[in-house]
């Protein structure tokens, strides 16, 4: 079919197998493949009087279902393994022009750029029948079967829950604990007695303990950095009238927020939600910084957050360097010196992995220099070996000491070289010969 039809569209997804891929062919069927690397294709149930083209589609895996999602006209379908349903019935219509977005899981949306005047739909993954949807368009929302209120921001459109603290402290004439402590600490700032007021009607509920984890709490779902202060200053201010009280929840939230403003300017641009990165766990931001090659960031954070070197800034050299190999426009004796100029001595920093790098990007002399920084003559050999530079290999095994990785090297040269090449060889080197002899 796909070779008589050809594919019109494709899209790859992620389920609990590996990478999946769906696609559509010129006949209006859908296809899919839940995991690439064990390939096992499936054809979807046809969609009744499809006849062009659905104006979107998005594929929803969970719980080791997956299906299809599309929108033919006005009206929203569900394809499973054995049906197609309609999902979506009058009063939820979908407009022409629509975008179909999965969010992850317990969730809304994340941030994706949405272009002005066009319209979107949102959607949430679990079983989907029976369940009403958000639908939105550019500059208005619709919280149609949504548990709470939707926060919409800026041109670069991000949907998410307001969160129960923030509600609870910014609604008006909220009485909560978090909206008096901050109310008290901006009162104490302008030097008024409105401030003790506010704070003994706290102390006498006992809740001062709630409202300063509420400010801490309100504070990591803030976006704007003057909003997070002054929450945090709430929190701060409210901590001073209570007897041991824990401080580790306030100072991870000021690092957290210090690390998310600084990845989230516009320079940067990974403008994730204190959610998302408690979810991603700080080495997947790491990783993304390494991959964008913002090194000198990811140094910072992890110099920052006090990571172990191995865990941090050794791993994040050691993709730099890895990186720095593949420039070409640089001698050998340059990069290498560079390198080690970087690295030095650093702490769970390997030559041997980063001269592995340069032979496989055919900078066999660049790969030998870097060696010559390794102090571990177990890795260099066996490197020098792949390269086939065997004599040096033997070189370094004898300067080692290490018995085991001389004869290593001798037999890997009798099987290489013929008879007499390998005793002129041994004869240059009389710990080689001795060896072998015994």
């Amino acid at each position: 079919e796909v070779l008589q039809n050809h594919v019109l569209e494709a899209k790859v997804f992620h389920t609990e197998y590996g990478t999946g891929v769906a696609i559509l062919t010129g006949a209006h069927r859908f296809s899919l493949t839940t995991n690439i690397d064990d390939l096992k294709l499936r054809r979807m149930p046809e969609v009744p009087g499809l006849q062009k083209p659905p104006s979107c589609w998005a594929v929803l895996s969970q719980d080791r279902v997956t299906i299809v999602l599309l929108a033919v006209g006005q009206d929203l379908y569900l394809l499973d393994n054995t049906s197609c349903s309609v999902v979506v019935s009058e009063p939820r219509r979908v407009s022409e022009g629509s975008r179909a977005v999965c969010s992850p899981p317990h969730s809304l949306a994340g941030p994706f750029p949405c272009p002005p005047a066009v319209p979107w739909a949102a959607l949430q993954p679990p079983a989907l029948a029976g369940r009403s949807f958000p639908l939105l368009s550019h500059g208005q929302a619709c919280t149609a079967g949504t548990p709470g209120p939707i926060l919409a921001r800026g041109k670069e459109v991000r949907i998410e829950w307001v969160r129960e603290a923030s509600q609870e402290i910014f609604k008006i004439a909220s009485m909560a604990p978090g909206a008096l402590l901050l109310e008290a600490q901006k009162e104490y700032e302008k030097e008024s007695q409105k401030a003790d007021e506010y704070l003994r009607e706290i102390k006498d509920q006992k809740l001062l303990p709630e409202a300063v984890s509420q400010c801490i709490e309100a504070a990591g779902y803030e976006h704007e950095p003057d909003t997070q202060k002054s929450l945090l200053r709430a929190a701060s201010f409210g901590k001073c009238f209570i007897d041991k009280f824990p401080p580790e929840s306030f100072v991870r939230m000021c690092q957290d927020l210090r690390v998310l403003n600084a990845i989230r300017d516009y320079q940067i641009g990974i403008p994730l939600t204190f959610t998302q990165y408690k979810r991603l766990t700080i080495e997947v931001l790491l990783d993304r910084l390494v991959l964008r090659r913002l090194y000198p960031l990811a140094i910072r954070i992890c110099e920052y957050l006090r990571l172990s070197e191995i865990q941090g800034v050794s791993r994040i050299l050691a993709h730099w360097a890895c990186y720095k190999v593949q420039q070409k426009d640089k001698s050998d004796e340059e990069v290498a010196h560079a390198i080690n100029q970087k690295l030095g001595d650093t702490p769970g920093i390997s030559y041997s992995e980063i001269a592995s790098r340069a032979y496989d990007c055919g900078r066999t002399e660049l790969a030998i220099k870097l060696l010559e920084y390794e102090p571990r003559s177990g890795e260099q050999v066996p490197l020098l070996l792949k390269m086939k530079r065997s004599k040096l290999a033997l070189s370094k095994a004898i300067e080692s000491g290490d018995t085991d990785l001389v004869y290593t090297v001798v037999l890997h040269l009798k099987n290489e070289l013929n008879r007499g090449t390998f005793f002129m060889t041994l004869q240059n080197q009389p710990v080689a010969l001795s060896l072998y002899r015994q």
